[in-house]
């Protein structure tokens, strides 16, 4: 019989299951504005109110939970020099569109239409490319320079003896520490890379001085300008392959079938209007969080209610001033080395992708598809004109599908077959 104490103890367990999911969740969560020049609070906020709307197009009947996307980082970068800020959120409200698009096309053709417009031959290349397309971006910072390298933020030396230790930490995290502990190697080397920033005397306090402990985020209201927008739509592609590779992750973990019930198009609802109405605020884009996911697969957490309140504390720490400028001193370098290892493990999963999927690049056919999207993507490639044109992801993610559509090809799968098989053995290894 289960008295009142039992009931009240259970819900005490729920909230911190939601507490550590968030923790597992943040270092992820807060890096990708942090690395864009976007606000960690409006992040924190947007990722909480996405899970939320998840959760409700979803029915809550899946224990997800969303945050920042690391496929948008290089466009959201590109799209802030060229149009500014405003501009690239309008843009990103119709990039959650594009996930909407994918929803109706779901429920009216199956899940297998997206297996064959996104194969493996399709996406593996291209999440290579999110990943090595980065690489620069990562060695500039671990440098002590700008993104771009355009600018030299902290001298070499003290960027060395920093970033190195962050990126040690990191893999040391990675690969020797169990339990929950092996899913936050992000936040154990920002805490080491801080750590020794502060030793340095590198960390610059002054916003913490200058911000209340209680202040609304600073959210930035969108703008559509046509370019932006056109630049910006073929990127949804990428997250819309994570997505599919999360529902079928969490499905294997908790033992059912999200693609039947609540259903694929449900579920790339909730991402696309999570990513829509992050825009609306100035957050990045929301995607459904593999670390997480792995979490859940540790914890056994598969109650839903987990993430509602993960989405509770992600949304109440938005509001602490401080902590969110805490967050925006974390020196350059300290990100740097983390992103080293974080961009190479994306790419290595793309490669993956295309070793489990058996995908036989001896056939001239998937030869030619991925080496035109990583060479594209890798290079440099742009195609258009100075007032509009397209590159990196957006521009590999086109041409891929276009190359795997016109191309011929031997049979015609019309199910998530190959996709369920590599993410078996993915959450094989992670065991």
């Amino acid at each position: 019989m289960t008295t009142q104490s039992d009931n009240l103890l259970s819900g005490w367990r729920v909230i911190l299951a939601g507490a550590q999911m968030l923790f597992v969740a943040f270092g992820s969560l807060v890096l990708v504005p942090l690395i864009t020049g976007l606000n960690p609070s409006v992040a924190l906020f947007t990722a909480g109110l996405g899970t939320l709307i998840f959760q409700l197009c979803t029915k809550r009947s899946m224990p997800v939970f969303l945050g920042s996307s690391f496929a948008f980082i290089a466009p959201i970068i590109f799209a802030v020099e060229t149009w500014g800020q405003a501009a690239t959120m309008g843009a990103l409200f119709c990039a959650g569109l594009i996930y909407v698009l994918l929803s109706i096309l779901v429920a009216l053709r199956g899940p297998g239409f997206l297996h064959r417009l996104l194969p493996p031959v399709v996406t593996g290349p291209i999440i290579m490319v999110i990943g090595l397309g980065l690489a620069p971006v990562a060695v500039n910072m671990a440098l002590g320079k700008t993104g771009d390298g355009a600018a030299q933020l902290f001298p070499y030396t003290d960027a060395i003896l920093v970033s190195m230790p962050a990126l040690l930490t990191t893999l040391l995290v990675a690969t020797y520490a169990k339990g929950v502990f092996r899913l936050v190697p992000i936040i154990a080397g920002v805490l080491v890379g801080y750590i020794v920033s502060l030793l340095m005397g590198i960390v610059d306090f002054t916003p913490v001085d200058q911000t209340g402990w209680l202040s609304v985020p600073g959210f930035i209201m969108p703008e559509f300008q046509l370019a932006a927008i056109l630049f910006m739509l073929p990127v949804a592609i990428a997250p819309a392959i994570e997505h599919v590779g999360d529902v079928l992750a969490i499905g294997s973990i908790t033992g059912k079938d999200y693609v039947r019930k609540p259903g694929l198009h449900r579920t790339l609802l909730g991402d696309g209007l999570a990513t829509s109405a992050a825009s609306l605020f100035g957050g990045p884009p929301n995607t459904t969080y593999s670390e997480v996911t792995g979490a859940v697969m540790l914890t056994k957490a598969f109650n839903p209610v987990v993430m509602t309140w993960a989405a509770v504390f992600a949304i109440s720490l938005a509001f602490i001033g401080k902590f969110g400028s805490i967050l925006q001193t974390i020196p350059t370098p300290v990100m740097g080395g983390i992103m080293i290892l974080l961009f190479g493990s994306i790419a290595g999963v793309g490669m993956n992708i295309l070793i489990k999927a058996r995908v036989d690049l001896g056939a001239q056919r998937n030869l030619v598809i991925v080496a035109v999207t990583l060479v594209f993507g890798i290079g440099g490639m742009t195609l258009g004109s100075s007032d509009w044109h397209l590159q990196g992801v957006s521009l590999c993610g086109l041409v891929a599908i276009t190359l795997n559509l016109i191309l011929p090809k031997a049979d015609e799968t019309n199910d998530l077959h190959e996709e369920q098989d590599v993410v078996e053995e993915l959450l094989h290894h992670k065991k």
